[in-house]
């Protein structure tokens, strides 16, 4: 697979830093052989531009990046392995290499095979890049909607700024300004890292801010790295990070962050794992500082005995008086703010009075209010008469005797002399179960109980009991029909039975009579096996239907009624209209033919 790098931070450098011709990047990403791998670019007249390579001195599969300004016009790019075999390391154990040049943003010549022997040559040409197209803003840098990145001032500039510090948590906060004093530029840290240790192995970062182009940076080996250059405040910082093809697997290893001081402007601690995307391009914006005070917290009282000089924000510590300060002590002073460890008599506070309960003999100060008389009475929690104010036993407890003490309830137990809450309420009613108004929740028979008389119990039947209370199957109703007793019981079939065939209710109930109402029954489902209308490609719809039955191709069909007479005959029709019945249609195709039920309705 062909990873395209495109270098598209190039772009705007080429155009802005290269008025002679346009730049060109030449990426090669060697297998693990880097001394056999060398490239050259010529042009026309043979004349040769740039060479490069080999590379004895690089380590896992570093790529190496070349950036030239060459004149517009037609060039030849010609890379060589001196052992024959191209770049394919994967022939011996290793990964292939590949190779690519870029001209404005776009991949001009890449690699077509790993192998491709001791030489291969491409051909390109170079016109002059598309300038970067507009950007609209207010460029007045006077104001707070100054865009720096702005190329056509579009007079949008409304609020003028007015500097000072705006961070509230600051000492020097000033609630008119709008506009921090920002520091102008800084030193920033680019910090490489990798999870396994053992470098990047080809992947690298291109660092752009605006028009200056800071470099290509990798991690050759190790844990991690740092490289250090100055920014400036008042462009983004964009940072691509590129995923090469020996770099594919081990790139969610890698993470790299950019950072101040005073700021983290970028933040990527890893994970880029898809081999699908040749590039990760991140953005932040660099921060030096402002002219912000941090705020330094002490006593800034300069009466107090701690007086802190560096303090400019009082955080309430001052103190006047030392002294022992912790009330526990006989030496307390109260007056004192500041301990100055003369404590040394720890108070023992405590009930000095022999006669009382808690009388303790090693107090030294008296707890007022603490001392507590004797109660006597039944201490245990587990006995009936318990005193909860006791606080000496004195044999009395009486233990406890559950049960219901309520005397109107249905379970009143005259020697319990604690409600359990078991208490049952007396319900009059039916008990006995086999009655048909008994009645589960009753404890007590009122003589109420009622007893089943099966029966039918619908008045609309023939054979309605008045007397019956306990409905069964055994009512039977008149369908008004003069065909006996076998379909007495209306139904939706039955209906539609009759109204299709009034044969079937005005004279006899036949096998046909029976066949309709079987269908109905059954769904409309019918004996003709699907597989045969699926291999003859044939669908009658709809069915049931309302009088036309449709067909989606055209048939060969003939038209019985349900008494097997030969009603229509068609040839190559897709359609037929019906009248209310009950039909079998025989259909033929191919020298096939397959016989369907249809019910017009």
């Amino acid at each position: 697979m062909k990873y395209l790098i495109t270098l598209i931070l190039c772009v705007n450098i080429a155009f802005a830093q290269c008025p002679n011709g346009t730049y060109v990047d030449i990426v090669i990403n060697p297998d693990q052989y880097p001394e056999e791998t060398s490239w050259a670019i010529v042009d026309l007249y043979e004349d040769t531009v740039v060479t490069g390579g080999p590379y004895d001195d690089i380590i896992n599969y570093s790529p190496q990046v070349t950036q030239l300004c060459i004149p517009n016009g037609e060039y030849i790019f010609s890379i060589s392995d001196l052992y024959g075999d191209g770049l394919a390391g994967s022939l011996w154990g290793g990964q292939d290499g590949s190779y690519y040049v870029l001209h404005c943003g776009d991949t001009i010549v890449q690699l077509d095979s790993a192998n491709f022997g001791f030489a291969a040559f491409h051909g390109f040409t170079l016109e002059d890049c598309a300038p970067p197209p507009p950007v609209f803003g207010c460029m007045n840098n006077m104001y707070v909607e100054f865009l720096p990145q702005a190329t056509v001032d579009t007079g949008m500039c409304f609020t003028e700024r007015v500097f000072g510090c705006n961070d509230e948590e600051a000492f020097n906060y000033d609630s008119l300004a709008n506009t921090d004093i920002l520091t102008d530029s800084c030193t920033h840290t680019l910090e490489l890292t990798d999870l396994a240790g053992n470098g990047w192995a080809g992947a690298y970062l291109q660092v752009v801010q605006g028009n200056n182009f800071l470099g290509v940076f990798t991690l050759e080996d190790g844990f991690d790295t740092t490289f250090t250059f100055d920014l400036s405040i008042s462009e983004p910082i964009e940072v691509k990070f590129n995923i090469t093809q020996q770099s594919q697997f081990t790139s969610v290893q890698c993470g790299y962050s950019l950072y101040s001081e005073e700021h983290v402007a970028i933040d990527a601690p890893g994970g880029f794992a898809s081999p699908l995307i040749p590039f990760v391009t991140v953005q932040g914006m660099p921060y030096c500082g402002n002219s912000c005070i941090e705020k330094a917290y002490g006593c800034i009282d300069q009466a107090a005995l701690n007086y802190n000089d560096e303090a400019n924000t009082d955080d309430e510590s001052c103190y006047y008086v030392e002294g022992c300060t912790n009330p526990i002590y006989i030496e307390y002073n109260a007056d004192a703010d500041f301990d100055d460890g003369t404590c040394e008599t720890l108070i023992v506070l405590g009930c000095m009075d022999s006669t009382a309960l808690n009388y303790n003999p090693e107090a030294n100060q008296e707890l007022e209010g603490s001392c507590i008389d004797v109660v006597l009475g039944c201490m245990s929690e587990l006995a009936f008469n318990f005193n909860p104010n006791a606080n000496v036993d004195d044999g009395s407890c009486i233990a406890y005797s559950y049960g219901c003490t309520d005397a109107t309830a249905f379970n009143y137990d005259s020697i319990a002399n604690t409600d359990d809450g078991s208490c049952i309420e007396v319900i009059n009613g039916c008990i006995d179960s086999t009655a048909i108004n008994y009645n589960i929740i009753a404890n007590t028979d009122n003589g109420s109980c009622i007893y089943p008389l099966p029966g039918c119990t619908d008045p609309s039947a023939l054979n309605y009991n008045a007397e019956a209370n306990v409905p069964d199957s055994s009512c039977y109703y008149s369908a008004g029909c003069n065909v006996g007793d076998v379909y007495t019981l209306p139904n939706e079939c039955f209906s539609w039975v009759i109204e299709v065939d009034p044969y079937c209710c005005d004279d006899n109930w036949d096998n046909a009579c029976y066949d309709l109402y079987n269908y109905c029954q059954d769904g409309w489902t019918g004996p003709t096996s699907i597989s045969t209308f699926d291999r003859l490609g044939i669908t009658p719809y709809p069915n049931p239907s309302n009088g036309i039955i449709n067909f989606n191709t055209n048939v060969d069909i003939e038209v019985y009624s349900i008494e097997s007479r030969l009603i229509e005959k068609s040839k190559s029709i897709k359609s037929i209209e019906l009248n209310k019945g009950f039909y079998l249609v025989k259909i033929y195709k191919d020298k096939v033919s397959v016989t369907t039920k249809v019910i017009v309705r």
